[in-house]
């Protein structure tokens, strides 16, 4: 009866027993039924607490993914600024080139309407030039003509090149102006995904202690008690996921090298072979043999001083506060973080954590080395990225997680294991 849970059975009476009384077999198996209902009970809580885990999960991968996405829209709107910006100087050169060529048209117009009546007067002919000043003064007239039909064509050119430049500038100018929009929805998207799961975090927590608390009694234990067991299963089934996920890595690493040695052409130690009597030595060999296939170029490795000044200023902004769409100098989301690292590292990466892993080197998790970006991403396509860090060696990332939690160091699998790496 005591491994049965120190129920309480109810008694038979029993005429050898003093009315005591001994447990019918029903009852044994009732109170064993009662037992297995029970521990089907805590595994129900522990499920719900699960769930509840994922909800928190779900919740903040959607308020990162909105976050991205605004910032992939603000990205977007930064260079069709600049395309416009680029496009008005491009137009404003046109129209100098044009405003040059009307006066140079206009000027040879002039010059032109004023020879002509002295090359159709009498007076020319008769004059005191002569015969002379009339050559001369026709010739004139056809140099003048002749760069008139130049001049024209320039002109014309520089019209078109000014209804060009023009055109281009008001569609860049619409362009932007629709991002802008884009960009102001997607900040009012990112609020709201971040304010829904600030909500959803409120829920669930109270869920997860009236979760925690139903746990405790049915276990017949403390609320303390059940939430440091519910921490650490939780902290188990992390470890266990990372481990896995750090396995994996080291299997792939594994297999990569294989493949590289394989790839290596082999070493021929063999002695030179003889001559053959009668054989010609100057005679070439019919054919080339085939030659081994080059194996596949290593990325190249990070520069030591950018890569350590990149995790130096990471180290630097430890303990400040995540906020989206935030890139210092006291504040911090995980695209701006990585971005304002590489910046002080040297090499320039956009607020946008697709657009950095589109401007870096892919890599494989085996060639991680310090100074490295680690991506998460909904699934296999690069564009479905929505968080990034940056890697200090030893499996482990500085990084701005989320709201409620500041820039931190964690393990590489601290969450969801990452599925996307780049070299800056």
């Amino acid at each position: 009866m005591v491994l049965l849970g120190g129920l309480a059975l109810p008694a038979v009476a029993d005429p050898g027993d003093d009315g005591a009384g001994t447990p019918t077999r029903a009852e044994v198996q009732a109170a064993q039924d009662a037992v297995a209902g029970q521990e089907r009970t805590v595994a129900a809580v522990q499920t719900d607490l699960v769930l509840a885990n994922q909800r928190l999960e779900r919740a903040a991968i959607r308020a990162a993914q909105a976050a991205e996405a605004y910032n992939a829209a603000r990205w977007q709107l930064s260079e069709a600024r600049a395309a416009v910006r680029s496009a008005n100087a491009r137009a404003h050169k046109a129209e100098r080139l044009l405003a040059k060529q009307q006066r140079a048209y206009g000027e040879v117009i002039a010059a032109t309407y004023e020879m002509s009546p002295e090359l159709s007067s009498v007076k020319a002919v008769l004059g005191q030039d002569g015969v002379d000043g009339v050559i001369d003064t026709a010739i004139t007239t056809y140099q003048t003509t002749t760069t008139l039909d130049e001049i024209r064509s320039s002109f014309q050119a520089a019209v078109e090149v000014a209804d060009l430049a023009t055109d281009e500038a008001e569609q860049a100018k619409q362009l932007a102006a629709g991002l802008a929009d884009k960009a102001d929805a997607a900040r009012e998207r990112a609020a709201d995904q971040e304010a829904a799961a600030a909500s959803e975090a409120s829920r669930m927590a109270k869920r997860k202690r009236a979760l925690i608390a139903e746990l405790a009694g049915l276990q017949d234990i403390s609320v303390e008690l059940a939430a440091r067991r519910q921490a650490g299963l939780e902290a188990a089934a992390q470890a266990r996921a990372a481990a896995a996920a750090a396995a994996e890595a080291a299997a792939e690493a594994a297999e990569q090298a294989e493949e590289a040695a394989a790839n290596q052409p082999p070493r021929n130690n063999d002695p030179e072979p003889e001559d053959n009597p009668g054989d010609d030595p100057a005679d070439p060999p019919t054919s080339d043999p085939t030659p081994d296939p080059e194996p596949d170029p290593a990325p190249p490795p990070p520069s030591s001083s950018g890569a350590q000044a990149a995790i130096s200023f990471a180290r630097a902004q430890l303990g400040e506060p995540y906020r989206w769409g935030a890139d210092g100098p006291s504040s911090w989301d995980c695209s701006g973080l990585t971005m304002g690292a590489w910046q002080a590292g040297g090499k320039y990466l956009p607020h946008y954590s697709v657009g950095q892993y589109d401007v870096s080197t892919p890599i494989s998790s085996s060639q991680l080395q310090p100074g490295d970006l680690v991506f998460w991403g909904s699934s296999s396509s690069p564009g479905s990225i929505y968080h990034v860090a940056l890697y200090i060696g030893g499996g482990r990332i500085i990084h701005a997680p989320r709201t409620g939690r500041p820039v931190t160091e964690d393990s590489m699998y601290y969450w969801i294991p990452p599925n996307f790496f780049a070299r800056p």
